[in-house]
């Protein structure tokens, strides 16, 4: 789905900012390199479900139109490009899309598009290291914004890179922002448009920064039990809506936060064996749904499913 969908530039869901005429431009111009699926950041991680597959899986039939695409989309000048557009747009896809750029960037690593993609992971993490430390509150929702979603990506990329600035400052984010969390309201879950538990992504980003005991104690504080509303896989009335359709992804980050989180709970605690039952039911739901024949759902989904797939 994303050798098809990357290259198709309409229709486009755009997030710009006009401020001249100059800024009247069609997609393509704008992001050369990410101006397909739908929207930047579906691009981005379609980017990514690529780069993975041809990674990981030996033989992939599609491992040469997956290089030739990166060479005419992962080019020097177009990446350029994407970079200087966050000179003035400073909050443009914060912190979603910039999560995925850095997840990309961490699954291209020592690749030849590696050293292109340097001055957009310098501008995303120019943004991370100036916003955090002005942000007092986190986002909490179930979309885009959410902002532990934004930092365990980027965790996962700075420990990748050896940034220990980054890595240091998002720890002591996540720390100042979720550590004292108790009794998370997960009964009020699902949203109407989530493609993220709020729980559980809070509780995914903590499993990457606190350990042992720490971890466990927390959960356990955060999360008593897993409630009804997380048990059971949200239902999606309409694939061809492109909000309800969220909920399709939903299932599949819930998935993948449950099959990370179970196995740091000891054994026979009733939260891990709550957690593996639920990752099961969300995982067969979750896979499905992702080839629904509506670009709604196609144009981001199959990303999510690789990377629930690469989870315990």
């Amino acid at each position: 789905m994303p050798l098809a969908h990357l290259r198709r530039e309409l229709p486009h869901k755009l997030d710009h900012v006009v401020m001249s005429d100059a800024d009247l431009k069609r997609p393509r111009e704008l992001h050369p390199a990410f101006y397909g699926c739908y929207d930047w950041h579906s691009a981005v991680h379609g980017h990514w479900m690529l780069a993975r597959l041809a990674r990981v899986v030996p033989g992939l039939a599609e491992h040469g139109a997956i290089h030739k695409l990166f060479d005419e989309t992962l080019t020097v000048e177009n990446l350029a490009i994407e970079a200087a557009y966050f000179e003035n747009r400073p909050s443009f896809e914060r912190t979603y899309g910039w999560a995925w750029a850095l997840e990309l960037a961490r699954e291209l690593a020592g690749t030849r598009w590696a050293p292109a993609m340097k001055p957009l992971v310098d501008a995303i993490v120019a943004g991370y290291r100036a916003f955090l430390p002005k942000q007092i509150y986190p986002i909490r929702t179930g979309v885009h914004p959410n902002t532990a979603f934004g930092l365990s990506f980027a965790l996962d990329w700075a420990r990748a890179a050896a940034h220990r600035e980054l890595e240091l400052l998002i720890v002591e984010r996540a720390r100042a922002y979720y550590g004292n969390d108790a009794d998370a309201p997960a009964a009020w879950e699902p949203g109407g448009e989530d493609f993220f538990s709020p729980s559980l992504i809070e509780a995914d980003l903590m499993r990457r920064v606190l350990e042992g005991d720490e971890l466990v104690n927390w959960l356990h504080r955060f999360l008593p039990e897993l409630p009804a509303s997380l048990r059971e896989p949200a239902v999606v009335t309409d694939r061809g809506d492109p909000k309800l359709a969220h909920l399709d992804g939903l299932n599949l980050s819930r998935a993948w936060c449950m099959r990370s989180l179970a196995p740091v709970l000891p054994d026979g605690d009733p939260l891990r064996a709550q957690l593996a039952d639920a990752a099961v039911k969300h995982t067969r739901v979750g896979l499905t749904h992702v080839a629904t024949g509506n670009y709604m759902g196609e144009h981001w989904l199959a990303s999510f499913a690789v990377y629930m797939l690469g989870t315990p």
